[in-house]
């Protein structure tokens, strides 16, 4: 059985933090080595014939968890496919990815679930659960695909992308989860709210289109046609049309997350919020937590980073849910400092460029999430000092970082690891042999053209950014 020892290494994760090495046996931490920096020190301690990686000083964290991500596979595969979402998966430093069943056709036979997680499994040491739909086909009434669902092998389930319509049929789905364990993660949309922002981004659309002007190519989250400066009436008429879109879709994610709650409540099942990304939102899940529903929570790193009072063209940058206000933003850190939100999930939604010239919401983020949560002038990590027993209010920058990266690796890796019961998210003896090595220092201008996947459409092109995702490292 071989053995590996990663040495010279800044080993970080949510609870811990020290130098020195890890070593790996059968995909297994086994040891932990404090203040081994040289390779020859190394082998003194695990023996000859191990294998011997250089971090060179870097960090080493336990690899990723992402609740949430769409490879497109079947059916879409101009957008991405297994291939091209497994390798931007491992550059963004991810072990594990949940995907979205709103392929073509829907996930929602259980074989085909499996045979894509096999597929997956040939392709790349990232493991992959495959989520199935709510409803068969997202039709909205039938849920009787779900009589056979083992959550061992599938733990989650989701109609994301839209709601199920229907209350009492989600209360069903729920109900059917709630035997097995299966965790119900939910796109909080209101489908008919939805339908009327949908007719306001489409208006925006075609007004654009006729000024010769398309969507998808952006600069530090403006459009690039913004890059001349020039602001046309037509351009202002579109802006304010997408805002109203907006507003709709923020009331249509509050009063779908509140049923939602309720109806979880009632049924007993594990419920997990997607991409939340209002404040009343947010105060809903904080408020079901109190009450005792099962539920959890993430949200993503663009609606972290990004808001509309920093970035006021960002509601050109079409997504769902949209760009917040920036009291929705600061929702956000609040939420995750009082441990409301669980994970940071991607939402990686890859799309080509026509779709994207077309208004398809969505960009990729598998490849930028750490990199993004990092910058310095991006995420206010000194909100979150408290909630990991920092309690002097001055510290200096390098622990500042220091505590910054271990709320990544709680949000990132231990957090969605708990919830989706793996054994994984943290560097402790017994735990699976899953990491990432970064440089938290690094400085990188973000080209999409480098990405692995197929989505060229980021928000952060062109935005310099602080840490870097070297390698992946799943033994």
């Amino acid at each position: 059985m071989k053995t590996t020892v990663i040495f010279n290494a800044r080993l970080v994760d949510a609870n811990s933090e020290i130098f020195g090495a890890i070593v790996a046996r059968g995909g297994r931490i086994v040891q932990i080595l404090p203040n081994v920096q040289k390779k020859e020190d190394a082998i003194v301690e695990v023996g000859e014939g191990a294998e011997t990686i250089d971090a060179n000083g870097l960090v080493l964290m336990p690899a990723f968890v992402d609740m949430h991500a769409h490879f497109r596979d079947p059916g879409q595969t101009e957008k991405e496919d297994l291939q091209s979402g497994l390798l931007a998966a491992e550059a963004g430093g991810f072990g594990t990815v949940v995907l979205m069943p709103n392929t073509s056709p829907v996930i929602s036979e259980i074989s085909l679930a499996k045979k894509i997680m096999d597929e997956a499994a040939q392709k790349s040491k990232v493991k992959v659960f495959q989520t199935v739909s709510l409803t068969r086909d997202f039709g909205g009434e039938d849920t009787s695909h779900l009589d056979s669902l083992d959550s061992s092998q599938i733990p989650v389930i989701s109609e994301d992308g839209r709601d199920v319509r229907s209350s009492a049929i989600m209360l069903e789905a729920m109900k059917k989860a709630a035997k097995v364990g299966a965790i119900v993660a939910c796109h909080c949309e209101d489908i008919d709210l939805a339908a009327e922002a949908k007719k306001l981004r489409s208006s925006a659309i075609s007004i654009l289109k006729n000024e010769g002007i398309f969507l998808g190519k952006y600069e530090n989250a403006t459009p690039d046609f913004l890059k001349n400066g020039k602001i046309t009436e037509k351009i202002k008429e579109a802006q304010e049309l997408f805002s109203k879109a907006h507003s709709i879709l923020a009331l249509a994610e509050d009063v779908a997350t509140e049923r939602n709650l309720r109806l979880a409540q009632v049924a007993g099942c594990k419920i997990h919020i997607c991409h939340c990304s209002t404040a009343q939102s947010l105060e809903a899940v904080r408020r079901a937590k109190k009450a005792g529903v099962r539920v959890t929570c993430e949200v993503t790193p663009h609606h972290v980073a990004l808001s509309l009072d920093k970035f006021p063209f960002a509601d050109f940058a079409l997504v769902n849910p949209p760009i917040r206000q920036k009291i929705d933003v600061d929702a956000i850190l609040n939420a995750i400092n009082d441990g409301t939100v669980d994970c940071i999930s991607t939402d990686h939604a890859p799309h080509t460029q026509n779709d994207k010239a077309a208004g398809a919401p969505g960009f990729p983020g598998l490849e930028t999430a750490f990199s993004v949560l990092n910058s310095n002038s991006q995420i206010e990590i000194g909100n979150l000092l408290y909630s990991l027993g920092f309690k002097n209010p001055s510290i200096p920058p390098e622990e500042t970082q220091k505590v910054q990266l271990r709320v990544i690796s709680k949000l990132m890796s231990e957090n969605p690891a708990k919830i989706l019961n793996l054994n994984e998210g943290l560097l402790q003896r017994g735990f699976d042999a899953k990491f990432v090595l970064v440089d938290p220092e690094e400085r990188w201008i973000v080209n999409p053209n480098d990405f692995k996947t197929k989505g060229r459409s980021s928000p952060f092109a062109s935005m310099e950014l602080c840490g870097k995702v070297k390698k992946t490292l799943l033994l």
